[in-house]
């Protein structure tokens, strides 16, 4: 088992699906709608990122305590 069989595999389908879909038969309303959700995701996101760069530094800090 390598440590690339431990990391979460990455979830393409929806996100293709997203930037693939035709924008011309949206109205505006439905635009921002779409605007305003995908902003909201991106802000999920960057929290997650956030979340677990913090907890990178925790466990760097706690397992490089002696150094």
């Amino acid at each position: 088992m390598s440590f690339e069989d431990l990391e979460p595999q990455r979830v393409r389908g929806p996100l293709a699906e997203l930037a693939r879909e035709d924008l011309d038969l949206r109205s505006v309303e439905d635009c921002e709608e779409r605007i305003a959700a995908l902003e909201a995701e991106i802000a999920r996101t960057r929290a997650a990122m956030t979340k677990k760069a913090d907890q990178k530094s925790a466990a760097d800090a706690l397992f490089n305590f002696g150094r």
